[in-house]
């Protein structure tokens, strides 16, 4: 594992994916360099969910490979615990535990999975709520919050592990929209302090100000990619101008 930073970060290649007789991924391959905010959008059943969960290691692949900073996600051997230290993942539902309080959610994993010290821990606890803006909110529990903030602090959460390396799949589509923006700002500052990130996203607004590469899915494939001015601008694909048609 000689991985260096001028290499990507995530190199995915030909990966196939299928559940029963279903193939969800058909043959899919891109690179993420370190600092790299790469956008993955499509319609719905694209495959984009089942891309980013195979990178973490929550799906596995019939074929292909998916390299994290050189190690081989589809090893058998792979110690996922090791892996997902560096790689956090948000998902839609925040999952956070209601009987704990918000700080208490971000300390959980540092102190009983990394063995970290319980006090250090708290400390960077603290830092990360004021990142994504939640200070006088430690002690709510999730019930006490809503959906923007406990995004947040399952963003924080996320952190805590302090990863190289987030994936954000479809961390919007549950919120009411005047908390989306909350949770936008908050990634679109990670993106900014040079946090690598993979994001599945329907905010084509976020996408186009925020990524520095995005991927259109269909039917399992990559049928376009570019940077966001190219790709909204110059979409080659009819597939891709008629799905850009309808959202934009």
């Amino acid at each position: 594992m000689n991985w260096t930073p001028d290499q990507p970060m995530v190199s995915i290649k030909n990966v196939h994916k299928a559940f029963g007789e279903l193939e969800v991924l058909k043959g899919v391959s891109l690179d993420v360099m370190k600092g790299e905010v790469i956008c993955i959008i499509g319609p719905s059943g694209s495959g984009k969910s089942t891309l980013i969960r195979c990178v973490n290691a929550l799906n596995d692949i019939q074929q292909g490979s998916i390299l994290v900073e050189g190690q081989e996600v589809n090893d058998p051997d792979l110690d996922k615990l090791e892996l997902r230290k560096k790689v956090g993942m948000v998902f839609q539902q925040y999952n956070l535990f209601p009987h704990k309080t918000a700080l208490e959610n971000i300390m959980m994993a540092p102190v009983r999975v990394l063995k970290r010290d319980k006090s250090q821990t708290e400390v960077f606890a603290r830092e990360l709520i004021k990142k994504v803006r939640l200070q006088g909110k430690e002690d709510s529990y999730p019930g006490e919050l809503s959906g923007g903030q406990q995004q947040r602090v399952a963003i924080a959460r996320s952190l805590a592990m302090k990863p190289d390396i987030m994936l954000f799949d479809e961390v919007t589509a549950a919120l009411d929209p005047e908390t989306v923006g909350e949770v936008l700002t908050t990634i679109k500052e990670l993106a900014e302090d040079g946090m690598t990130c993979i994001l599945v996203t329907h905010e084509m607004g976020f996408a186009r100000e925020v990524a520095d590469h995005i991927y259109f899915t269909d039917g399992g494939l990559i049928v376009e990619h570019g940077p966001p001015k190219t790709f909204f601008d110059k979409a080659k694909d009819p597939r891709t101008r008629e799905f850009l048609s309808q959202i934009l």
